[in-house]
């Protein structure tokens, strides 16, 4: 797979394939929970009220939070990248399967994404991967969302967030806070595709990862392809959670750094750089090589 080899994560995942400590919150849609693929991995949901698989195989929420979790924690040898598949995956699904014009992915007010994000804290998640599009804000409840990430950043739980699909220019309060790191979409030769919301936030604290026809699991049982942002995110948490994985004792913040340091020179633009997982475990591993195995 193209995407694999373009972030470098291949080296990395035959090194390891996560730890069960290391839980990755997934706030999104449901996931089908019986897919082949799925069963018998480390699958959670926050809590006995959550209802966290799908009612509606065939509802645009469950199609997308099935995609996004087989490429984070499907079996490996299955269709998806099945980039952690010992890590915990932790469902905390935001949208609803109701029908929505279009097809379009149910969207979330900041009240109900905060709601979330503090709930997936509180319930043990060391990251978060967040793929939601918000509802038209008012400054307010956007207070309400900052103050959830906030709290994800106190308690040293790392924010990976899509920058969005609008092909605009700008930020959101997901995308500007400064503990988040946003992910936009690139293609198989590393350029933003022109869907990828792009900004002067985006450029200078997040990452840029492949979401160009990438292929993960459906809901009948047969390979999907989409793209986007939401495709590639899952990337960037996917290879932080291998990096926690080699150096458990290492902090949110270094961790968080070594990644974003990873690769590419930083520089000022709205257009971030290229993830680089393997620079960046190199890093760790040459500074903190007591902490993990040989």
């Amino acid at each position: 797979m193209y995407a694999l080899d373009l972030v470098r994560l291949t080296p990395l995942m035959d090194r390891t394939a996560g730890r069960p400590e290391v839980v990755i919150g997934l706030i999104d849609g449901p996931v089908a929970l019986d897919h082949a693929a799925l069963a018998g991995q480390r699958i959670r949901k926050v809590s006995e009220t959550t209802h966290a698989a799908c009612a509606l195989t065939n509802s645009v929420a469950c199609m997308h939070g099935t995609f996004v979790a087989g490429i984070l924690c499907a079996r490996r040898g299955s269709v998806a990248p099945a980039i952690c598949p010992e890590s915990t995956l932790l469902l905390r699904p935001i949208f609803t399967e109701r029908s929505q014009p279009g097809g379009q992915l149910p969207s979330a007010t900041p009240e109900e994404l905060a709601a979330a994000i503090v709930e997936t804290v509180d319930s043990g998640a060391r990251l978060l991967n967040i793929s939601a599009a918000l509802t038209q804000p008012a400054t307010r409840s956007e207070g309400g969302l900052e103050r959830a990430l906030d709290y994800a950043a106190s308690r040293g739980v790392i924010v990976v967030a899509a920058a969005g699909n609008q092909g605009g220019m700008g930020s959101t309060a997901i995308t500007r806070h400064p503990w988040v790191i946003p992910v936009a979409a690139c293609d198989a030769q590393g350029r933003p595709m022109n869907e990828s919301n792009l900004g002067s936030s985006i450029g200078r604290r997040g990452l840029s990862a492949p979401g160009d026809g990438i292929t993960s699991l459906g809901t009948d049982g047969k390979p999907r392809s989409f793209g986007g942002t939401s495709a590639a995110t899952p990337f960037v948490s996917g290879s932080i959670a291998l990096i926690w994985s080699e150096f458990p004792d290492l902090s949110a913040r270094d961790v968080k750094l070594a990644v974003m340091r990873s690769g590419q020179q930083r520089r000022r633009s709205v257009v971030p750089p290229l993830l680089d997982a393997w620079a960046a475990y190199q890093a760790l591993a040459s500074t903190h090589r007591g902490r993990t195995a040989a």
